[in-house]
């Protein structure tokens, strides 16, 4: 570990009012991430990890998976959005607004949310908030009256569903000790996959019915269950000691370590220059932006979550060009996705992060661009491969983006990562109406793109096995 006070160290302190913070550029960690996380390891490592609520916390992936994707079963129905709102002779513009306006409003509520649970809300309580109005106005979506109530409230459901993927991920690793931190992480995205994979199922038992009822059925669920997580669930310790809530974070840790019997907790004292000041709403967001290494790192891993998230959104969209039983290709992309996330689950801890991510976007870019050129079943098999890559590439950079950046920061900084790959994803939809004409149009950009994206992996550092 990097010494914060080192000559060597390149560090700033970062004040707010009578609190500093100092973050540095050799460590992934802060002074008061030290002093906090350094004692919270003595109690996790101590103990079997408590696996129950960064479960919970981890199901919120598969609605935040459903909401992500439904919109391409939408056109898919006896009774279609396209022949619902008379679509049939629409320009492609049209035809994909809803989708891009699904993702303008993730773009939108990725920046404009981003620092909340850093800041007043705290992980938990952003995570309930932005499943709750997600789980709302995609109900609310399946009594749209006309294409632009429809759109209207496709970004409505983006925008809340920014945090969901981002507070869960976060709140579900720091609910375990280091040491239990990758593979908890990559719990959740295989409940984002499993979400995935429910849709063909759903879709397919309900495809005589309108596209309202597949709306329902997914959003219904998760009203529930973010009501549920308002009484069960639980904030992370490491949240509260950064604001101060002593008192907060021990009846946290009682209950997350109940069989470790600990006789004091005074250890966990934060001293005052450690505090972070919680009535700020933007000091998460001002220590990366008065950082030059912070904004380096962000800035190379947000072009890099560009073309994955390109890639990984347009090639569901895209399935329907390759003349294929979609229910079919959707699942078989769906169990692509499950042996990605085993995959990673097992030999994460073995990976490169930065070469195995210049590989995987290389590979996923060359297949997609082989797709312009093949047809039939081949061209679903080399899109497999190309969606699998893509896939496992992006499972390492939400790992690569949480080891990327310190706590006091970690939940904005992976909320501008995910926010830049939903960018990404505000393009395909274009793309992929346009690539109904031309191959090249979808595959050939998603390729070129996503190879390019991965270039500038090369400016991150690597942080497998650096604490």
């Amino acid at each position: 570990m990097a010494n914060a006070s080192s000559p060597a160290s390149a560090s700033a302190g970062e004040i707010n009012g009578s609190h500093s913070v100092e973050i540095t550029e050799n460590s992934n960690q802060t002074t008061v991430v030290n002093s906090i996380d350094d004692v919270l390891e003595r109690y996790m490592s101590a103990s079997t990890p408590n696996l129950l609520f960064p479960f919970l916390a981890s199901l919120t992936w598969i609605f935040d998976s459903q909401q992500n994707f439904v919109n391409s079963f939408s056109k898919s129905h006896k009774i279609s959005t396209i022949f619902d709102f008379s679509l049939e002779c629409s320009s492609p513009i049209l035809d994909a607004l809803p989708a891009s306006s699904f993702y303008v409003g993730c773009l939108v509520g990725g920046i404009s949310l981003a620092t909340l649970a850093d800041s007043r809300l705290g992980r938990k309580n952003t995570l309930i908030f932005s499943s709750f109005i997600m789980s709302l106005t995609a109900a609310l979506t399946a009594f749209s009256p006309n294409l632009a109530v429809y759109a209207v409230l496709c970004f409505a459901c983006g925008f809340a569903r920014a945090n969901v993927g981002t507070s869960a991920f976060v709140l579900s690793s720091e609910l375990v000790s280091r040491r239990h931190r990758n593979p908890v992480s990559i719990l959740t995205l295989i409940f984002s996959t499993k979400g995935f994979l429910t849709l063909p199922s759903i879709a397919f038992l309900n495809r005589v019915d309108s596209w309202r009822v597949l709306y329902l059925y997914t959003s219904i669920p998760s009203l529930f269950y973010s009501n549920f997580l308002h009484f069960f669930m639980m904030e992370s310790p490491r949240w509260f000691l950064l604001k101060d809530e002593k008192k907060e974070a021990i009846a946290t840790l009682k209950k997350l370590l109940p069989l470790i019997e600990i006789v004091s907790f005074s250890d966990l004292a934060v001293s005052r220059s450690d505090k972070i000041e919680s009535s700020d709403l933007f000091s998460a967001a001002r220590m990366l932006w008065e950082k030059r290494w912070a904004l380096r790192r962000l800035g190379s891993i947000m072009i890099v979550s560009f073309g994955v998230g390109m890639m990984y959104f347009g090639m569901p969209f895209n399935l329907g060009s390759l003349n294929a039983n979609l229910y079919i290709s959707v699942a078989l992309n769906a169990a692509a996705e499950l042996l990605s996330a085993f995959i990673v689950f097992f030999l994460a801890s073995a990976l490169s992060r930065r070469s195995s991510m210049v590989v995987l976007m290389v590979v996923s870019g060359g297949c997609s661009l082989a797709c312009t050129a093949i047809g039939g079943w081949l061209a679903v098999a080399v899109e497999l491969v190309a969606f699998f890559g893509v896939y496992t590439a992006f499972s390492l950079e939400m790992i690569y983006s949480v080891e990327l950046f310190p706590t006091c920061v970690r939940n904005s900084a992976l909320a501008v990562v995910r926010t830049a790959v939903v960018l990404g994803g505000v393009a395909a939809p274009a793309l992929v109406a346009a690539g109904r004409r031309r191959k090249f149009l979808s595959f050939g950009v998603f390729g070129i793109v996503i190879i390019f994206c991965g270039l500038f992996i090369v400016f991150l550092p690597e942080t497998r096995g650096v604490r």
